[in-house]
C-alpha cells in the first residue's frame, strides 16, 4: 500500500470490531454466574445471553440513519461512548433489570458498528487491497472474541465478582477507541454524497492516494450525478433487488452455521461433552484462538483468491464438522468433538467470518450503500438473537445431535447459493461494482 495513513485509519476504526467481538464473547464467562446470583430460569436466561443482540439488531437497524446524516466518523464516535457506558454499568448492575439495560446499551454498539465501521473502511479503501482492509474489522472482532476468552479464563477464580471483572475490563480498550477516532478523517464518499464538500474530500482521497485521487473523486461525482437524476434512492426498489437479496442470504447464512451458538454456549458445550469446567474454559479459548488464526490467514488471501473461492472451501469444511459433531451427539460418543469443533471454526473463520462484512459493504450502490449495510447487519444480528435465545431450549428439548444437524444442512443450502449466486467482487472500484449490481 502506498501510503500508510490508510492502514491506520482502518487499525483505529478496527478497534469497533474489537469492542464488538469482545461484548459477544465475554457473556460467556458470565453467564452462568448470573443466572445463580438472580436465579434465573430458562426463558430469563437465554432472555439476559440474548439481550444484547436484540440491541444489537437495533443498533443495526438504525445505524444507517445517523452514519448517513451525522456521518460515519461521528456515529463510530458515539459508538464508543455507548461500549463505555455498557461495560462499566454491566459491571456495576446492582440487579438484573439494571444488567439487562446496560447489556442492551452495549448492543446498541455492536450493531450500530457493524454497520459504520465495515462501510467507512470500504470507502476509504483502495480497490486492490479493500478486502484485507476491511477484513481488519472481522479480525479484530475475532481477537476481541480471543482475548474475551482469555480474559474469562484468567478472571474466573476472582470470587463471587469474577463476572463483574469479566465486563468492566472492556472499559479500557473502549475509552482507547473513543480517544482515537478524533483523529480519524471523515469518509470523502459521505462528504460528496452527503455534504457536497468536494474540497475536503479531494484533502482525503490525496492524503489516501495523490495518484489516483482525481480519478476516483472523477469517478464518486459522477455516481453522485447518476443518482441526483434519477429518483429519490430506496432500498427496496426493483434496481436495487439483486444486492439486497444477496445481502439477506449471506447474513441469514452466516448465522444458520451456528457460530454464535458456539461461541456464547463454548463452556456450556464442552462440559456437555464431558469436559470439566476449567477445561471447558480453556477449550473456549482455544476456539478463540483458532478463530483469530484463520480470520488472519483469510484476510490475507481474501483480495488474491477471491470472496467466491473462500466461500466455497469453507462451506464443505463446515458441513463435514457440523455432521461429525451431530453423529456424536446422536451416539453420545464425544471423543473428537473438541477436534471437530477446532476444525469448524477453522473454516468458518477463513469463509464467512472474514467474507461477510466484506461483501455486504461492496455490493451496494453509494446512494444507498448505509441502508444496504444497515439491511445487512440487522439480518444478521436478527438471526443471531433468535439462534442465541432459542439454542439452549432447542438443545435441552431436542438434543445436540438435532441441533448440529440442522445447522449442517443450513451449510449445505449455503455451498449451492456460492455456487449458483454469489458474484465475485475482488479488485473491482465501488462504483464499478454498483454498475453491475444494479438492475436497469
Amino acid at each position: 500500500m502506498k501510503n500508510s495513513k490508510v492502514l491506520i485509519w482502518s487499525i483505529v476504526v478496527a478497534l469497533g470490531g474489537f469492542l464488538f467481538g469482545f461484548d459477544t464473547a465475554v457473556i460467556s464467562g458470565a453467564e452462568k454466574a448470573i443466572q445463580h446470583l438472580w436465579d434465573l430460569s430458562a426463558v430469563e436466561h437465554g432472555f439476559t445471553v440474548s439481550i444484547a443482540l436484540i440491541g444489537t439488531v437495533l443498533g443495526a437497524m438504525l445505524g444507517g440513519i445517523p452514519t448517513d446524516r451525522l456521518g460515519r466518523k461521528t456515529t463510530l464516535f458515539w459508538i464508543a461512548v455507548l461500549y463505555l457506558v455498557s461495560s462499566l454499568g454491566s459491571a456495576l448492575a446492582t440487579d438484573w433489570y439494571v444488567f439487562i439495560f446496560f447489556r442492551f446499551i452495549g448492543g446498541l454498539g455492536v450493531g450500530a458498528s457493524s454497520v459504520a465501521a465495515p462501510m467507512y473502511i470500504s470507502e476509504i479503501s483502495p480497490a486492490k487491497s479493500r478486502g484485507k482492509m476491511v477484513g481488519l474489522f472481522q479480525f479484530n472482532v475475532v481477537f476481541g472474541i480471543l482475548i474475551a476468552y482469555f480474559s474469562n479464563y484468567f478472571m474466573q477464580d476472582l470470587g463471587d465478582n469474577a463476572w463483574r471483572w469479566m465486563l468492566g475490563v472492556q472499559a479500557v480498550p473502549s475509552l482507547i477507541f473513543l480517544l482515537s477516532i478524533l483523529y480519524v478523517p471523515e469518509s470523502p464518499r459521505w462528504l460528496i454524497m452527503k455534504k457536497g464538500d468536494v474540497q475536503q474530500a479531494k484533502k482525503v482521497l490525496d492524503m489516501i492516494d495523490a495518484d489516483t485521487s482525481e480519478e476516483t473523486l472523477f469517478a464518486i461525482q459522477n455516481a453522485n450525478g447518476e443518482s441526483k437524476d434519477k429518483p429519490k434512492a430506496r432500498l427496496f426498489s426493483a434496481q436495487y433487488k439483486t444486492p439486497v437479496t444477496l445481502a439477506i442470504l449471506f447474513a441469514v447464512f452466516n448465522q444458520v452455521s451456528g457460530i454464535n451458538a458456539i461461541i456464547y454456549y463454548s463452556p456450556r458445550i464442552f462440559e456437555m461433552t464431558g469436559l470439566g469446567a476449567k477445561a471447558a474454559f480453556l477449550s473456549s479459548a482455544g476456539i478463540g484462538f483458532v478463530n483469530f488464526a484463520f480470520t488472519l490467514l483469510a484476510i490475507n488471501f481474501i483480495d488474491r483468491f477471491g470472496r467466491r473461492t473462500l466461500m466455497a472451501i469453507g462451506s464443505v469444511g463446515v458441513i463435514i464438522t457440523l455432521a461429525l459433531v451431530a453423529r456424536a451427539f446422536f451416539i453420545q460418543d464425544f471423543t473428537g468433538v473438541p477436534v471437530f469443533l477446532f476444525v469448524y471454526i477453522a473454516f468458518f473463520a477463513f469463509s464467512q467470518g472474514a467474507v461477510i462484512w466484506v461483501f455486504i459493504s461492496e455490493i451496494f450502490p453509494n446512494e444507498v450503500r448505509a441502508s444496504g449495510q444497515a439491511l445487512g447487519s440487522f439480518t444478521h444480528w436478527f438471526m443471531a438473537a433468535i439462534i442465541a435465545f432459542s439454542f439452549p431450549i432447542i438443545s435441552e428439548y431436542l438434543g445436540g445431535g438435532i441441533t448440529f444437524s440442522f445447522f449442517a444442512v443450513m451449510m449445505v443450502l449455503q455451498l449451492i447459493f456460492v455456487w449458483r449466486l454469489m458474484p465475485e467482487t475482488k479488485g473491482t472500484s465501488l462504483e464499478r461494482t454498483d454498475k453491475t449490481m444494479i438492475l436497469h
